[in-house]
Parts: structure tokens; C-alpha cells; sequence
């Protein structure tokens, strides 16, 4: 999780597909300019790869290695990714996947669902159970196995494939083998942007980070119109549609149900003035079996990623 007073923030995303852009130009050389240039790549990292490690020695040695910063180290999004490519991480990739399911435990809780880590087989397939469901919810498959599955990939890229069943032990289908990643420094970054087997990507919103209580903002992803609302510490995102009148939600406004519990959101139509459940994943609360569009979010506490439809994608 990167820090967001961090100086390398802004640019070390973009330092895979730099050097990916740079071997790929020094092909024009011929082949051999181009296995030079791998060959001087992959020297150089193998060279602060060892002083990494022994470094993480000296620091251990002195005493100095503890649980606190260990967990730093692993929660630093820019360290835990070059920790990552030299095999030095602090935490195994049981340890890393449980950690990154707990971290969309409360989305996915959100819309009245939950899941269990089965195992981790030698093989580095990730084997997942669903529990329950987006109470009324048509996508509700659909919205969880996003979340899930950009939270694994992201905190464990050496995994090979994800399996999923669903709490009846009926086979929900797998992800599928993750496309290879060639490029060295490819898991220095996460890539924005990039559509998964399900043919949706995870977009990177600023504005959602900075979302006060109770605010309701809208906002493009891509060519998506997005509406998103924050209740409490939790943050809701949808298609900015009325599933009703189908226009956008300008105007929109967000409010305690009458009669409800603490903590009840929702969200009503400017236009219409149809009220839709929040928390109930957009269940419109009007009778008529109308229903919004959630889209997954995650957060790794610096950033916020809205994940939408490829085809709707920058």
C-alpha cells in the first residue's frame, strides 16, 4: 500500500512499461542489441536483488527485523512489489492472498457476501469459496468474483490460476491461468487499465479517495458514467443510470432510511425520486423490483479502483 507522501508515488507505476519500451527500441539493433539490453536489465536487478537481501540480513542480525516493520515493509506498495520480483517478501502467498481477501471482505459484506481461502496448492493455484450473495442482486457473481479476484492477483502475481466454487460446492467456473507476465520489472506495477479474463478493467478514481460522509459525486471512468457514494468508511460505486426514469443521478442525494438503522443509506433519484438500497447493492426500495448496477471497487489505502467493463474502458 503505497503512501501517499510517498516522492515515488507519481512515477514508479510507469517504470515497467519504460523498460519494456526501451528493450523493445533496442530490438531495432538487431538481435543481439536486444539480448545485450535484457542481459544488462536482468545484471542489474539480479545486483540490487543481493543487496536487498543482504541488507533484510543485517537488519535481521541487529535485532531489528520485528513484526512492526515487517508488516511496513508489506504494506508498502512500492517495496512489497520489488520485494516481490527478488523472492524477498516478508509474508508467503497463503499469508498475502488471506490478507488481500480480508481487505474486500467488508465490499463484499456490503452486498450480504463473504469468502473462504479452501488452499493454496503447490502448483500456485488459489483455490476460493463464494458465501452468500448480493441479496437480489442479478450480477451478483459477477460484482464478487471481480473483487476477489483483482485483490489476489494484486497482493500474490506468482499465482498461476484462480478457482472458485460456491458455498454449495457446485463448480462456479475458474478464472483461468493468468496471462505470463515476460517483462522483469512487470510486477513493480500494478496495471491500470488492464482487462481481465472477464473482460473488465480496474480503473484507478481519484476523486473517490477524497469522497466526505455522505457525499454523492459523479464521474466518468473511461466512457462509463459512474455515481458513488461514501457511507461512513465505506464507499458504494454504480452505473450513473436510474434504473427507473434511466437518466443520471444529478442531483442526487443521500439520506438514512425513515425507520431504519444506523448506518441505512439511500440514495435518491433527483428526477423520479426512486429510492435505492445502498447497502443492499441498489435494490430499488420503491416495489417494482428495480435494481442499480454496482461496480467492485478496491482500495490499497492509497488509491481507489473502480472496476468497469473493458469495452467501456480508456
Amino acid at each position: 500500500m503505497a503512501r501517499e507522501d510517498s516522492p515515488a508515488s507519481p512515477d514508479w507505476r510507469t517504470t515497467g512499461e519504460r523498460i519494456d519500451t526501451l528493450i523493445a527500441a533496442s530490438g531495432s539493433g538487431g538481435a543481439v542489441a536486444r539480448e545485450r539490453s535484457e542481459e544488462l536489465v536482468r545484471l542489474v536487478a539480479d545486483f540490487y536483488g543481493a543487496g536487498l537481501e543482504r541488507l533484510l540480513n543485517l537488519v535481521h542480525e541487529q535485532g531489528r527485523l520485528d513484526d512492526d516493520v515487517l508488516t511496513a515493509l508489506a504494506e508498502d506498495e512500492l517495496v512489497s512489489g520489488v520485494l516481490l520480483v527478488h523472492g524477498l517478501h516478508p509474508y508467503g502467498v497463503e499469508t498475502r492472498v488471506e490478507r488481500a481477501l480480508e481487505s474486500v471482505r467488508p465490499y463484499l459484506g456490503s452486498h450480504g457476501g463473504d469468502v473462504e481461502l479452501l488452499a493454496v496448492t503447490d502448483e500456485g493455484t488459489v483455490r476460493l469459496r463464494l458465501l452468500g450473495s448480493c441479496d437480489g442482486c442479478p450480477s451478483s457473481s459477477v460484482t464478487l468474483r471481480l473483487a476477489v479476484q483483482g485483490a489476489v492477483e494484486a497482493a500474490a502475481p506468482e499465482i498461476t490460476s484462480i478457482e472458485v466454487e460456491t458455498a454449495a460446492g457446485e463448480d462456479a467456473g475458474a478464472a483461468g491461468p493468468l496471462v505470463p507476465v515476460d517483462s522483469l520489472f512487470a510486477r513493480l506495477h500494478t496495471e491500470s487499465g488492464a482487462a481481465g479474463d472477464d473482460g473488465a478493467s480496474w480503473e484507478v478514481v481519484p476523486e473517490l479517495s477524497g469522497l466526505e460522509p455522505g457525499a454523492v459525486a459523479r464521474f466518468g471512468v473511461g466512457r462509463m458514467p459512474v455515481v458513488a457514494c461514501r457511507v461512513g468508511a465505506d464507499l458504494f460505486a454504480f452505473e450513473d443510470r436510474c434504473a427507473r426514469c434511466e437518466r443520471p443521478f444529478e442531483g442526487a442525494t443521500l439520506a438514512r432510511r425513515l425507520g431504519g438503522r444506523s448506518g441505512d443509506a439511500v440514495l435518491r433519484c433527483a428526477g423520479c425520486r426512486a429510492h435505492y438500497d445502498v447497502r443492499r447493492a441498489g435494490a430499488c426500495l420503491d416495489g417494482d423490483g428495480a435494481h442499480l448496477a454496482p461496480l467492485p471497487l478496491l482500495s490499497d489505502g492509497a488509491a481507489v479502483s473502480v472496476s468497469v467493463p473493458a469495452a467501456v474502458a480508456p
